[in-house]
């Protein structure tokens, strides 16, 4: 490819790494400086991740004419870094399994839009479609089927392709609640309820009195502090309903043991033993606000993940007690309605609350949301792309570039440039077109 800067000739990017530090965690250095010109360009980071940030945009930078069939690109000097460290998309494989090949393909389209972490809800009550070795039935009675499950080297896979693109792997394993499918394959683990004072044939929620949950909670966490090198798990901990709890008597005697009459103090009691088993390994966590909400007295390092409405009090409250927290409740793209809604995305500022600035200095950033209730391999990349691109400028840039009408022409641009690199992004603002559509890969069944 011959690249043109103005009307000279572009040779040579010449790519200078300063330190060898291939650490890819919330500390990582993403910045980077870059000098374009004729007829050898520059690229400078202290880290290959930021080189990666810088490769991005250098990319970005160089123009296709489709008329004369020639690359240009503009001479320009750029000094560039994140505004936020954590900057994540969730993805949901309990609600759909999803593919390898469309997470690979969603983990292509964060890395041209500067994401940084994966934030993965693997399980939930529906299905358990990851594969434990230490406990095979969670897999094996909890998924839809053996055909929708990762094995531990399709997770590997995973952790190491986003690695490769600069984003961290963040697992999500949601208890006490949302944990259905954990009881397909280890009922024992759930609380029977009761209506009536009898048994009613129901199980709900881990059962928070048992032994046997904390020692199969230390061994299923000691297995996922070892499979996924981040150094951060989400925990969950969101939707707790008390109701099967307040009904089961054995409960209500363990309650009357310690004198609580408040079932969040139970919640807390589970909380308070999972994450000291979690820090046992050296991890650290995120819990959803839920668990902030209800009053549980959780470890001053737990990081709150904002999710409800009213964000802006809740991340006020949350910081103010000293908890770092990311910001999710504005950002949920499984919400779809008609017309160009990525400017409400947009035009969100993750520290406007009331707070100080040293309250401000806990917002680790924010993560998008893709809940899969009515999301699956036919449509997570339309529905994700480029409607994240939205937040992703929010989270890097900073807070003074936040006009909708300046931002407009770059979304646009930058969905023709996901098509280009084979991302069925939908279109942002209404009619258009780009240079190259979008094709599909499609052969009729009778042709094959």
């Amino acid at each position: 490819m011959s690249v043109s800067t103005s009307l000279s000739p572009l040779n040579t990017l010449e790519v200078d790494v300063t330190t060898d530090d291939q650490t890819l965690a919330l500390t990582t250095d993403e910045s980077y400086s870059l000098t374009v010109a004729s007829p050898t360009s520059k690229l400078q980071a202290k880290t290959v991740f930021g080189a990666l940030r810088g490769l991005e945009t250098f990319s970005q930078l160089v123009d296709y004419d489709y008329k004369t069939f020639t690359y240009s690109i503009a001479s320009t000097v750029i000094s560039d870094y994140p505004r936020f460290a954590f900057r994540g998309t969730m993805i949901d494989t309990s609600r759909h399994y999803l593919t390898l090949q469309t997470i690979y393909q969603h983990l292509d389209a964060m890395a041209y839009s500067k994401f940084n972490v994966l934030h993965w809800h693997l399980v939930d009550d529906q299905s358990f479609p990851y594969q434990s070795e230490q406990y095979p039935g969670l897999s094996g009675e909890g998924a839809y089927s053996p055909n929708h499950i990762y094995t531990p080297a399709d997770v590997q896979k995973v952790i190491a392709y986003a690695r490769d693109r600069g984003i961290r792997v963040v697992p999500e394993f949601d208890t006490p609640g949302h944990t259905q499918s954990w009881g397909q394959g280890y009922p024992d683990l759930l609380t029977p309820c009761y209506s009536g004072g009898k048994p009613d044939g129901t199980r709900y929620a881990f059962n928070p009195i048992e032994n046997t949950t904390y020692g199969f909670v230390y061994n299923f966490f000691k297995e996922v502090s070892r499979v996924f090198p981040d150094q951060y798990v989400h925990v969950g901990g969101d939707e707790v309903s008390f109701n099967c709890w307040q009904s089961n008597p054995e409960i209500q005697e363990f309650m009357a043991s310690k004198g609580w009459k408040d079932y969040s103090l139970l919640e807390q009691y589970y909380e308070t033993q999972l994450l000291a088993i979690v820090s046992s390994f050296g991890k650290e966590y995120i819990i959803w606000e839920d668990v902030f909400d209800n009053g549980v007295k959780v470890r001053p390092d737990t990081v709150v993940n904002v999710w409800r409405g009213g964000w802006q009090k809740t991340i006020e409250k949350s910081t103010a007690a000293g908890y770092k927290s990311i910001l999710s409740s504005p950002w949920y793209l499984n919400y779809i309605s008609y017309g160009s809604d990525w400017p409400t995305y947009y035009t969100v500022e993750p520290l406007d609350f009331s707070g100080t600035d040293e309250q401000k200095k806990l917002v680790m950033g924010g993560v998008t949301c893709l809940w899969a209730e009515y999301i699956d391999n036919t449509n997570l990349i339309p529905r994700a792309w480029p409607r994240a691109c939205a937040i992703s400028e929010r989270l890097w840039s900073p807070s003074s570039v936040n006009d909708v009408k300046s931002a407009t022409p770059r979304l646009e641009e930058h969905q023709c440039r996901l098509i280009v690199r084979g991302i069925p992004a939908e279109p942002p603002s209404g009619p258009s077109y780009c240079a190259q559509e979008y094709e599909p890969a499609y052969s009729p069944p009778w042709q094959n």
